[in-house]
């Protein structure tokens, strides 16, 4: 990352604690540049997460950081937000974190359009826990409380942000670093709750319980699964069987949380 990583990184707490080959150190670089384009000040950042491999990026980062409980990422950043609406506050979580326990603290995050960026980290499976299955593993996946494959049908979480009322959503993976990092700076320059999906690969736990390989045959699975929006309408419902998309899937301004809370601040001091 050149130097990036000195501006923004504790290189005092390397080496990081990920396994050889996550997609979780491309996804942090990802987010680095997209900070660095932007030219966001340091000391107004706060990044915040929960429990997961995923969560532990925070601890590398010189920012403002919070590492907080499992599944409460959300809540704590809805709190450092509103308790400071200058700020810039980021969500690091998990597929488990975030759409498992956490799942509540999102959609209610979505909901109200608290300014917000959250970048989820999907792998498919729990990580730092030895390879559960999470609500994001496809069925059929193996994972060590799945041993004879997933039943679990698992949902769309994009889908599942749109309608909850989050008025910037998009996808994109680990092997597309540059399109990934594009879409967090769009996600960082809407104002109102933004969520990027990030699509990881696990190759300690879901990569060698699958069948899929290593890294690189995991990046090469989604370079063939992972489809642009423009390309996908060019395709036929069958030609998109087994693929996502990836890029801009929902884009509309709304209102924001902290700004229609200072408006009710506002018409109750006039009030009194």
């Amino acid at each position: 990352m050149g130097s990036v990583a000195h501006n923004y990184l504790r290189t005092s707490k390397m080496p990081h604690i990920w396994c050889p080959g996550c997609g979780n150190g491309i996804i942090t670089q990802a987010l680095l540049k997209a900070i660095d384009q932007l030219q966001l000040d340091p000391q107004k950042i706060v990044v915040v997460s929960g429990i997961g491999c995923s969560s532990r990026a925070p601890g590398y980062l010189d920012f403002n950081t919070l590492h907080t409980t499992h599944g409460r990422a959300l809540a704590f950043a809805t709190g450092v937000k509103h308790g400071n609406p200058d700020l810039t506050v980021i969500a690091l979580t998990g597929d488990g974190d975030c759409a498992a326990i956490g799942g509540n603290h999102l959609i209610h995050a979505c909901r109200r359009n608290i300014d917000i960026t959250t970048v989820v980290f999907n792998n498919n499976v729990y990580g730092m826990t030895s390879g559960q299955f999470s609500p994001l593993t496809p069925v059929g996946s193996y994972a060590t409380t799945a041993p004879y494959g997933n039943i679990d049908r698992s949902f769309d979480l994009c889908q599942l942000s749109q309608a909850a009322g989050a008025s910037f959503v998009a996808r994109s993976t680990t092997y597309h670093a540059n399109h990934l990092k594009d879409m967090i700076v769009s996600a960082l320059q809407n104002k109102g709750f933004s969520l990027v999906e990030a699509m990881t690969h696990c190759p300690t736990y879901f990569g060698r319980r699958n069948r899929i390989g290593g890294p690189v045959e995991m990046l090469k699975q989604q370079q063939e699964q992972g489809v642009t929006v423009q390309a996908a309408a060019r395709m036929t419902p069958e030609e998109l069987t087994g693929k996502y998309l990836i890029g801009e899937l929902h884009n509309q301004p709304l209102p924001e949380f902290c700004e229609q809370y200072q408006q009710v601040i506002a018409k109750a001091g006039g009030a009194r």
